[in-house]
């Protein structure tokens, strides 16, 4: 087991580095050569942001909240991704996807690290620099530069998606637009529904 994880974190920090500089080519590695152990350091990223978010959402250090707060946030997150890896699985199936469900698993889990980041710059933030923020120059420039960096999280988050679909279901272009087209309008739904009972403001899948 211990010689397991140490390949699957050797292999985690190659993937993550190269999901920013080659993510096509690392894509296909990932799927290739799947390795579920680097579910795990995947998870603790996740983890430790869940930990950041529930003591940001606790205004007073109370053990009980904080425990309550990470389980609900936990859960969703879970419930999120097991929910979306089944149904972009089940309907590419119909499509006639030869994908694998350990490999598209995997290849989905690596696509919430540009999520894990963009929550860990917002709670860092919300901690260092807490609202109101103001419209001065410095304000505005704050205000400009979160926009920007959040924007690039969120292409990057499309593009590792899209891989994921088209490496992990081996599905082309017209048929990942149909994918999306059915599973998305479920995925919003969903999320209204998170919202709605106050688990998540923006949806983590």
């Amino acid at each position: 087991m211990a010689q397991a994880l140490t390949t699957a974190a050797i292999a985690f920090g190659r993937n993550i580095v190269g999901i920013v500089t080659r993510p096509y080519e690392t894509y296909r590695r990932i799927v290739h050569h799947s390795n579920l152990w680097e579910m795990v350091f995947i998870g603790i990223v996740v983890v430790l942001y869940l930990g950041v978010a529930s003591i940001v959402k606790t205004s007073l250090f109370r053990p009980f909240l904080l425990t309550r707060q990470f389980f609900v946030l936990g859960t969703g997150v879970t419930a999120t991704f097991l929910l979306t890896v089944f149904l972009f699985w089940q309907v590419s199936r119909v499509l006639g996807s030869q994908g694998n469900l350990v490999s598209f698993a995997l290849a989905w889990a690596y696509s919430l690290i540009p999520t894990a980041a963009w929550f860990w710059m917002t709670s860092l933030l919300y901690i260092i620099l807490p609202p109101p923020r103001t419209t001065s120059v410095l304000g505005i420039i704050f205000s400009v530069m979160y926009l920007l960096i959040s924007a690039t999280l969120f292409f990057w988050k499309i593009i590792l998606s899209y891989l994921a679909l088209r490496f992990g279901l081996r599905l082309d272009l017209k048929k990942i637009s149909i994918l999306s087209a059915v599973v998305l309008p479920m995925l919003v739904v969903y999320s209204i529904g998170m919202y709605r009972m106050g688990i998540f403001r923006i949806p983590f899948i």
